[in-house]
């Protein structure tokens, strides 16, 4: 998720903040409180993407807030719906919003919505999830087309390996 956020930075391609892997339960159990010090640094309303990993105990799945579209939306490899964690996500940026800007999030318009397992590749394992979220991400931070197969796992693996060693996305 970091290299993302350093390829974002690449010219024609949208600004992207990416979350710790820790922070949507932190969120999601303990309330914006204990997350708001997170964002200290950062405006999270500057980038054009904010990708979420969420960990649901055994399972990777991936919220992405898109300020472009005015969307928040959930990708699941498994199919799985999670409206609540899209409210969770805009009640995050309303509160975000008043505590750094101190201005209220304007939520008119804006749409929330879980991927249907028709509209994105699913998973045929049940160890390949975390890969599927990774590479949702990958191709919505390059704006191209979600349209991978469980077929391409072993690559996408090994070329990550390869990403991760030579701190370099392909």
């Amino acid at each position: 998720m970091n290299m993302l956020m350093e390829r974002s930075k690449e010219k024609g391609l949208p600004s992207v903040h990416a979350f710790n892997t820790f922070f949507f339960t932190k969120l999601k159990t303990a309330g914006y409180q204990a997350v708001k010090r997170w964002t200290k640094k950062v405006d999270v309303f500057s980038v054009d993407i904010l990708l979420v990993p969420i960990h649901l105990g055994v399972h990777w799945c991936l919220a992405v807030v898109d300020f472009r579209k005015k969307n928040i939306t959930y990708y699941d490899s498994m199919g799985g719906i999670n409206n609540e964690a899209c409210r969770i996500l805009l009640q995050y940026l309303k509160q975000e919003s008043i505590d750094k800007k101190r201005k209220e999030f304007d939520t008119n318009g804006w749409q929330l919505f879980s991927k249907k397992s028709q509209e994105i590749p699913q998973q045929m394992n049940g160890s390949d999830c975390g890969m599927f979220a990774c590479k949702y991400a990958d191709c919505i931070t390059k704006d191209r087309p979600i349209n991978f197969t469980q077929q391409h796992m072993p690559y996408f693996r090994k070329r990550m390996v390869w990403e991760i060693l030579h701190r370099k996305l392909l």
